[in-house]
């Protein structure tokens, strides 16, 4: 009789079956062993809505974890209840979800984002300009294919943006040259590579199997390929993955540091900029709304809050 699956290599079965990214399937395979200690080893099916806010609210006042922490360990372990035990549990929507804090985003002004930017160099500046030319995400612009690039219609393709969907984005006329450039040395690194054996990067969901030599393809290597290949977590084979984005975090934090900005400034917030300043010039908000692929309208107004114009353009007492 064949041994069933540890109840990790379930979780982790599952959430590749449902197309769950890899970085969600590290998330969720921590909170639930998480829980499962917290508990003494016990199994998740025997244990009920005690046992989890009981862990929850060890996360809060134990660990002091911020609300959306404590949301993604209950999105975890209600994905280990419902889609892996397959168990309906009514006490499972009565569990409260803490609620998150609303904070107006960091926001530079455009001197500060050139200055910022000035002390980037090579693909790191590129990149930056994505993420704030064009409002990209970090995951986003580092996962960025030759074939999503469409430089003779000025925009680029996001696949698989938060939330499974996909988008047009702008590409900024002052990164086409550069960005034709670069590829044109990453090309010359890719086919050296396959000379020497060890070319190729990850292909989603089972688009390998069904075209083997799709990953060797010239439109499916990143734009933004790391300097050397490593072993694909998943599927166990070497691969150029794109650039780390720790790697690109470091340059951002020494360029804000060099530009002499005291702001608290992440690769987040030159989409933060982008959103503020497209709004700032007077651009329609459904319009910023669809180039930072926002589901609710809501979320964009927020950067409302932060304009230097419009409803803010508020002079104050003092100044007259």
């Amino acid at each position: 009789m064949e041994a069933r699956p540890r109840l990790l290599d379930q979780v982790r079965g599952r959430l590749r079956a449902l197309h769950y990214s890899y970085r969600t399937e590290q998330q969720y395979l921590f909170w639930v062993r998480h829980f499962i200690l917290f508990n003494g080893k016990r199994h998740p099916a025997d244990m009920s809505a005690a046992e989890v806010e009981a862990f929850l609210t060890h996360l809060a006042v134990d660990r002091q974890v911020s609300a959306s922490t404590q949301n993604q360990a209950l999105a975890a372990l209600l994905f280990l209840y419902q889609k892996v035990l397959q168990v309906e549990l009514p006490w499972l929507d009565g569990i409260v979800r803490a609620k998150q804090s609303r904070y107006l985003p960091t926001v530079l002004t455009p001197d500060e984002v050139k200055a910022v930017l000035s002390h980037l160099r090579g693909e790191y500046w590129m990149i930056g300009g994505l993420l704030y030319g064009a409002g990209l995400r970090l995951r986003e612009a580092l996962t960025l294919r030759v074939k999503d690039m469409q430089f003779e219609y000025r925009q680029l393709i996001v696949r698989n943006g938060k939330g499974g969907k996909d988008r047009s984005a702008i590409l900024p006329d002052a990164l086409v040259a550069p960005l034709q450039q670069h590829l044109v040395s990453v090309k010359e690194r890719h086919e050296f590579a396959i000379r020497s054996g060890f070319a190729g990067v990850e292909l989603p969901y089972a688009l390998g199997c069904k075209y083997p030599n799709a990953h060797l393809a010239w439109g499916w290597q990143y734009v933004f390929p790391a300097q050397r290949p490593s072993r694909d977590p998943r599927s166990g084979a070497w691969r150029r993955h794109h650039v780390y984005p720790e790697t690109l975090q470091r340059h951002v934090k020494e360029a804000v540091k060099a530009a002499g900005i005291a702001k608290p400034v992440s690769c987040h917030t030159f989409r933060h900029s982008f959103a503020t300043h497209l709004l700032e010039r007077g651009y329609d908000i459904r319009t910023v709304q669809e180039l930072l692929g926002h589901k609710d309208v809501k979320t964009t107004q927020i950067y409302t809050h932060v304009m230097r114009k419009g409803a803010n353009a508020v002079q104050s007492p003092l100044d007259r």
